[in-house]
């Protein structure tokens, strides 16, 4: 599921563009937008291990901590971002889609993996009201389902 949003950024043009990694764990997603070109990438994550192991791997790749802020999910601020990616599970991603969902600026992306292909069906439509929904790309039965919000 790593690898299906790592393919989906390095299809964006990120430059200049304020990402946020939903879920950051490692902080892979984040990173990887910083070196692909984003202006700033905000991570969020429920696990403080997760957060000190992203904070470690950023300076690890040279990242600046000031273009990599990390959060606790009640310390995210609500700030939208022009490109969000989610790689949790498809039922956090449901529960949260009006929360996340919020998060993505009119006109901006939004990938979300971590979903197995039987639970594309259930993700998709707790986000297509506000989201034109692109083709959901599978992989070894996960799949990635992004689009533009409207």
């Amino acid at each position: 599921t790593t690898a299906l949003c790592l393919e989906w950024l390095d299809a964006q043009s990120l430059k200049g563009l304020d990402v946020l990694d939903f879920g950051c764990g490692s902080g892979i997603l984040a990173i990887a937008a910083l070196l692909l070109g984003a202006k700033q990438a905000v991570g969020t994550d429920i696990d403080v291990q997760a957060i000190e192991a992203s904070r470690d791997n950023a300076g690890r790749n040279g990242i600046d901590p000031a273009r990599f802020p990390i959060y606790l999910p009640a310390d995210l601020p609500p700030q939208p971002a022009d490109v969000v990616v989610a790689n949790i599970l498809a039922g956090p991603l449901v529960a949260l889609a009006p929360q996340i969902t919020s998060l993505v600026n009119l006109g901006g992306r939004l990938a979300l993996s971590g979903v197995l292909a039987e639970q594309a069906d259930e993700v998709r439509a707790a986000y297509q009201d506000a989201f034109a929904l692109d083709p959901t790309a599978v992989k070894d039965g996960w799949v990635r389902i992004s689009g533009v919000r409207r």
